[in-house]
Parts: structure tokens; sequence; C-alpha cells
């Protein structure tokens, strides 16, 4: 604490034995004689108390084992930006390399140098830098003014993660020294946000990629700081008990995508403040607990004007157990990727039955809909899931007033509320019959038939009933008296007698 006054060290970030914290308090605790810093954990089974001893208060914590006292010669208050980046990225020379003695002139005087080549080459090294990473570095300041500039210009994206910065003040001193900063990593430093906008002052003029993970930054703080991030692209904000408070304004506007994952206080209300951000394109909300989402502006069978960009959404780890959360999303103008994992609608195991008919309900359900659970959709999956959908609930839809005549097709608002997609796929591959939707038994073949049937005929029955193609049909059957053997019947000319095919085999139909 050599560098370091009393009165300036409360509010630091500081590491002990690896443990990060925040010192609360400087001074002297009796009976104890000698300087004391109170410091606030991290992690609060690292403390003893709550700032108290022997009855007195110096300091407050979040957590009643959260605090402890410590000699300030057991606390690293860190190092500054500069000191780190050398300490990375620069490798020691050699002896022989450090003992070179060069002559080079000043002025019109020849001067003898040791190491000279030594310090244009590391200033060549850090010159290069454009990707650096300071994680877990101790970096707690930028260091002397404009030393960062000097040295190391040309740094684009930096990492300084799990480091001992303490305010936004501070990130500011760093970043306005390094003008083609593109992308900042601050996640985990518990950063004092500014309480007001700050000048604007072109620092982040370039900055399209900011992550603020754990860092204990407010939506209001966002919204503050958020002007002086005029590109911004990119924005993580995972794990920092976000509560959106109020609609951004003239700020976030560049904003393609939005990480929210982890902020337990997120739900749909809150999400309509963010909704007209009109390049957002990807929106993460893992983990936030939501359950249910509606767009109140648009009807059944409509589009939202609500997150007119969004194309890529995900709602892991939620609590998303009805259907009507995804009858939703198809209100969505752009929605393309879905990933939905781990939700009490989609808990099945990933290799099940119950797990595959989940993502064909989904696919059916969301028609723009080309990536499901980071897997693509083809064009083949999507029409079998949907004709398997209109199948399915066809008979909910003739009991509900749904009719083949089109004049007469009248179903109920609360079956349209369930499927509003179901009237679309009847126009897109017509409406179903009712042999389509009556519960189907093995199809048993009679002894008459197998005389006369070729399977090239058997393929035009079922074309008719089921409205497929006779090409995309594949016929095979299974045989009480051979359990577990499926036969092909791959020639269409030949008669199913001429496969062995007896009355009680079943025919199995695939397309």
């Amino acid at each position: 604490m050599s560098d370091t006054g009393t009165s300036d060290v409360i509010g630091r970030r500081v590491e002990v034995n690896g443990e990060l914290a925040t010192v609360r308090f400087s001074g002297i605790v009796p009976p104890v004689a000698g300087l004391w810093l109170g410091v606030e954990w991290d992690n609060p089974e690292r403390g003893k108390h709550d700032g108290s001893h022997e009855g007195t208060v110096y300091f407050k914590c979040r957590h009643p084992t959260g605090g402890s006292f410590i000699r300030p010669n057991k606390v690293n208050f860190g190092i500054d930006f500069l000191t780190a980046v050398k300490n990375r990225y620069i490798l020691e020379d050699g002896p022989e390399e450090d003992g070179k003695e060069q002559v080079v002139v000043i002025g019109n005087k020849p001067v003898e140098t040791i190491g000279f080549d030594s310090v244009i080459k590391q200033q060549s090294e850090l010159s290069k830098l454009q990707d650096i990473s300071l994680r877990s570095c101790a970096v707690s300041g930028a260091g002397d003014k404009g030393g960062i500039a000097k040295a190391c210009p040309n740094i684009r994206k930096i990492d300084l993660s799990k480091n001992l910065l303490s305010s936004w003040e501070e990130v500011i001193c760093i970043a306005d020294q390094l003008q083609h900063l593109e992308v900042l990593n601050l996640s985990e430093n518990k950063l004092k946000f500014p309480s007001v906008s700050p000048p604007l002052t072109g620092t982040f003029s370039s900055l399209k990629v900011l992550v603020l993970n754990r860092t204990g930054i407010t939506w209001a703080e966002v919204l503050q700081c958020a002007s002086a991030w005029p590109v911004l692209e990119e924005l993580y904000l995972e794990s920092d008990n976000i509560c959106i408070s109020e609609r951004p304004t003239d700020v976030l506007q560049m904003v393609k995508l939005l990480d929210l994952s982890s902020n337990q206080s997120i739900d749909e209300n809150q999400l309509f403040l963010i909704a007209y951000l009109p390049r957002l394109e990807q929106l993460i909300l893992s983990n936030t607990g939501i359950s249910s989402i509606h767009f109140p502006d648009a009807e059944i069978g409509c589009k939202t004007s609500m997150f007119p960009s969004l194309q890529y959404l995900v709602v892991n780890d939620n609590r998303i157990s009805q259907w009507s959360f995804i009858n939703e999303l198809e209100k969505l103008q752009r929605l393309q990727a879905l990933s939905c994992l781990r939700n009490p609608l989609t808990a099945a195991s990933p290799d099940s039955k119950e797990a595959q008919t989940t993502r064909q309900l989904i696919i059916a359900k969301i028609g723009q809909l080309k990536t499901l659970n980071k897997c693509e959709v083809l064009p083949e999956e999507r029409r079998g899931a949907e004709l398997d959908y209109r199948k399915a609930f066809g008979s909910d839809w003739k009991k509900a007033g749904g009719h083949q005549d089109p004049d007469k097709n009248r179903p109920s608002e609360d079956f349209l509320a369930a499927h509003p997609r179901f009237q679309l796929l009847c126009l897109k591959y017509g409406a179903p019959e009712d042999a389509e939707f009556q519960i189907q038994q093995p199809f048993m073949l009679k002894n008459q038939l197998l005389n006369s049937m070729t399977v090239q005929k058997v393929k035009g029955l079922l074309s008719r009933l089921l409205k497929v193609p006779v090409s995309e049909l594949q016929l095979s059957y299974e045989s009480p008296k051979m359990p577990g053997r499926e036969i092909i019947l791959e020639n269409d000319l030949q008669s199913l007698q001429f496969y062995s095919v007896e009355s009680g085999d079943c025919l199995l139909v695939r397309w």
C-alpha cells in the first residue's frame, strides 16, 4: 500500500491469496493497534462477520459472513494496464542480447547504449498487438496518462475480465487511449457506474462488442452509459440482476445481439420495453424464469410489430410449459432460429419419441423456422411435420366446426387460438378428409387381395388416401411369423403374393 493513502482506498478492488474483495473500511479497530482494512469478499464464505467487531459497526456487508479485517500489507491493489500487457506479452531477452553495445547519435553526440535493440524490439512487439487477453491479471487502472496510447495504440480486442477495476471511470481512462477498440470484455469486475450520463468524448466511438456479465450494472446505468456507445452491436448482461425499467430512447439503436441470460427478474412485460429496438436480431433469455409471452397488438394469424428484426431467440432453461408460448412466436415477423432446451415443454430425453414429437409440433407451429435447437430444419422435415400436425388435429378441427367445404369451414375461436396455423396448412395441403384423421389400425391385408394387387397398385391407393405422390412412398411389411424382421417391397411390378405377404401381416408406409 505504499502508493495508496488511507483516504482513497474505500471502494477499491483488491486481491488476497487469490480471493477478490472490495475495501469498505480503512482505520483503527480497537483494541488491536495499527491500520486495518475492512473488506467485503466476493465469495461470502471467505469472510467471518458482517463488518462489525465487538458491538461496533465499521462497515456493512450484504451477507452476514461476507466481511473480514486484513492488514494492508496482505492486500494486492493490482497493477496498471500497461504493466500487465508487458508482463504477459513481452518475452525476456537472453543475457547475450541484453549485453550488446551499440552507438547511436543523439544530436551531434555519439552515445553508447546497452540493450538498445531490446528496447526497440519490445516497443515493436507492443505496437503490433491487436487482440489481447488480460483475464485475472489484477489490472486496477490505466497507469500513466498517455502510456497506453504510446505503447500499444493498435489494440482492437481486450479481455479484461476478472480484474481489479473498481469504476467505469477507470475503464474510460484505458479505452480513451485505444481509438481502434472494437471488443471489450469486462465480466466479473465489480464496477461502480456513474449515476448520470458521462460526457461524450468519443472514447468508445468504434466499440461494437461489450461484455458486462456479472459486473452488477443496472438497466438504468446501462442507459446512462449507452450514449457513449454509438455503434455498439452486441451487449452481454448475463447475471447482473437486471430489471428492465424503461425503454431505450436514442440509445442502443444499433444493437443486433442482446444477452440477458440469468437475470431472474425479467418477465414478458419488461420485454415489451425493448421490443422496438430496430436492429435487434438475436435475443438471449436463457435462465430468466420466463414462462409466458403475448403480443397484444397482433390477432391470431397476424404478425406483431414488436421485435421487427428478431431472427434468433434463445429461451433455454426456463419455465415454458404451455404451447401458447410457441404459438405466440409465430407472430414474430422474421424469426428463423429458436433454442428452447430444458423447459418443461421440451424436457423429454433428446433421443426419445416424445422429444421428436415435440420438435415436429414446434416446426409445424412456427412457419418460418429454419433452425431449431441448433439443428437445421430441412424442407422434407417441415413437410412431414406439417402433414402429421394436420392429421393429428384433424378430428379436433372438424369437431370445432372445420369443414372441407370452404363456405362451411368455421372452426371455433378456441381451436384457432390453440392451432393458429391450422387453417394455413389446410390451404397449403388441402383440408383433411375424414379417412385421414380416423384412428388408423394397422393395414391388415385380406387374402382376396393377394392374387391381384401389385406393389404399384397398393402405392396408388395409399397416394390417394394420404395425398402423397406415389414416387415418395416406400413400402415394407412385417410378419408375426418373422418377428423383428422387416421386408422391403422394392419391385413395383411384383404382386404382394410374390413377397409372401399373408393375411394379418402389417404393411409399413414411409414418405
